[in-house]
Order: structure tokens, then sequence, then C-alpha cells
């Protein structure tokens, strides 16, 4: 079904499109979620929806001598950008600690999971956060979208958020040690600085009325502090041990598991 022939609320639709995935892929969904701005909290009035999942195949597909393919890109239009990533995919990825793994199994916004997920998650795959990988990530997002998009005297206000969010997220992980939230809300309540937030909130407030591609004057209160963060999350990045989960046998014992209980070959 095209989203254009649907008139009903989006949450519908996507759950139509999981469930003609799952039939023409041949495969189950375990989890499924939203994972851009509007799970952050801060989606322009023209932003689409990315909705990203975690699924799993019949058995035999593991077991093929090919290199078969690990994800799946459904959609993308002006209004969905639907893809997923297979089970092994994802599971291997938690043994890197893969910040964004985190992020679709924290969502606040849920489309579709199942209890083997939520247990699975919880069991193990969370047993797996790495403080320094997952800074590694934050700030080398931060730095990487600051200097493309925040230097000019004129700037994309939703860049701003695709700085401070990831540079809240370093902060977050330097003082608790855990997986940061999803929504920039939690994160500004929680651990920006008071003399920052009615900065950071004016921004936000204007942000959220323009559409994706309008720019404003750069707000200069706000790259300093972006600036000296920067720097400070550099150099704790560098300096902090490594603290990876190196173990694979919890991870391989839920991965079969999954298989054994969803497929019958």
């Amino acid at each position: 079904m095209r989203y254009e022939d649907f008139d009903g609320k989006i949450e519908e639709l996507i759950l139509i499109k999981i469930r003609e995935i799952e039939e023409k892929e041949n495969i189950k969904v375990l989890h499924a979620v939203e994972s851009g701005s509007r799970a952050w909290g801060f989606a322009s009035p023209d932003s689409d929806y990315d909705v990203r999942f975690i699924y799993v195949r019949n058995k035999n597909f593991y077991l093929s001598l090919r290199e078969n393919k690990d994800f799946i890109d459904w959609e993308l239009n002006e209004v969905l950008d639907i893809n997923g990533w297979d089970l092994k995919k994802a599971l291997k990825h938690f043994h890197k600690s893969n910040a964004t793994l985190f992020e679709w199994s924290n969502s606040p916004i849920v489309y579709y999971t199942t209890d083997e997920w939520k247990k699975l998650y919880e069991r193990t795959a969370s047993k797996y956060f790495s403080c320094k990988s997952a800074l590694y990530h934050y700030y080398g997002t931060a730095n990487k979208n600051y200097h493309e998009y925040l230097c000019e005297d004129m700037v994309n206000y939703k860049k701003y958020f695709y700085v401070l969010r990831p540079i809240l997220a370093c902060k977050w992980i330097d003082e608790k040690k855990c997986p940061p939230p999803v929504l920039f809300d939690e994160l500004v309540n929680t651990v920006l600085e008071d003399e920052i937030k009615p900065a950071v909130k004016e921004l936000l407030a204007k942000k959220i009325r323009m559409f994706e591609a309008q720019k404003g004057q750069r707000v200069e209160v706000i790259n300093k502090y972006i600036q000296k963060r920067l720097e400070y999350y550099r150099v704790l990045a560098e300096t902090m041990p490594d603290d990876r989960n190196t173990d694979w046998e919890m991870l391989e014992e839920e991965f079969r598991g999954v298989l054994n209980r969803n497929t019958a070959q």
C-alpha cells in the first residue's frame, strides 16, 4: 500500500507496512521503533518517519554457504523511511556496543515489539553497553555536525540539535555511566547546565516552527558552549579506559534460542 492512498493514522500505516515486510520477506519482526527527530522530540513540521526494525529469518538462511544480505531497505519517500537489521547483525553490533542499537532498544516511540525482544535486551544485550564506545560515537557525531553545519553566519537550526543532543549524551555517559535517554528533553532537564538552558529552549521553540531547510542567524552563546564541550569530550574519550564486554557466549546463546523458538527447521 502506498502512503498516498492511506487516510488513517500514520501509526496504523506503519503497522501495515511491518506486516507487509514480514509477508513478502518471509521474516518475523521482533522490534520496530521511531529512530529520528520524532523519537528525539524535536521534529519539524515536515519531518519524515524514521522507522527501524530488527527481524529474524528461518534457520536455513543462517546455515547457507552464501553471504546473505543482513538488512532490509523497504521504503524511502518524503513521509516514510523504513529499514531494518537482521538479528544476527544486531547482536554482532551489540557486541561492539553500537550506540544506535541502544537507542533503538530504548526509543520512546515503539510501533511494534515482542516479549522475546524485550527479554533478550534486558537479560543480555543491555550488558554490552560501553561508556568509552558510546562516548566516541556521540563525540564524533557532534564534532562532525558542528564543523559541517554550524560554523557559517547563517545556519540550519535543526543542525544545532544534531550537535547538542550527542553532547548531552556524552555528559550523561560521563556522569551516570549508562545509556543516555533518547528524548532530548530528558537530557536537557537532567544534565544541561542551568546557565545555557534558556538559550537552548528558545532555540528549540524556534526550530519546531521551522521547516527542515530553513536557516537563521548563528547563536554565538550556543556555539561557544559547543566548542568548549567538544574539546572536553575529545580528551575524555581518548583517556577513558576500555570497558567493552568481550564475551560472545551470552549473545550466541540468545541467537540460538531465538532461532529455535521461531523456526521449525
